[in-house]
């Protein structure tokens, strides 16, 4: 299965509603919280291309977008796909 990196806040209800769909697929996530950690913050802005907004998603080194964008392509079915890159 691909190597998943999410972006989070804890306090984010899309960040929870990415995290349960990537769950419901089967898929193991590395979460890197942005709470209280500017770094971690300007690292993700960084990586994103200045998006600011969490939930972040990385898929196999491809990045997904947040939220919507995860479950947009779930609808497309490319989610599958992705998540099953080595």
């Amino acid at each position: 299965m691909a190597d998943v990196v999410i972006y989070s806040s804890s306090l984010c209800p899309y960040c929870h509603r990415a995290k349960a769909l990537l769950s419901q697929k089967g898929a193991a996530y590395r979460e890197i919280s942005v709470d209280m950690n500017p770094a971690a913050r300007a690292e993700m802005r960084q990586k994103a291309g200045g998006a600011n907004t969490v939930p972040q998603i990385w898929i196999a080194g491809d990045h997904v977008g947040g939220c919507d964008d995860l479950y947009a392509l779930e609808r497309a079915g490319g989610l599958d796909k992705l998540l099953a890159k080595a």
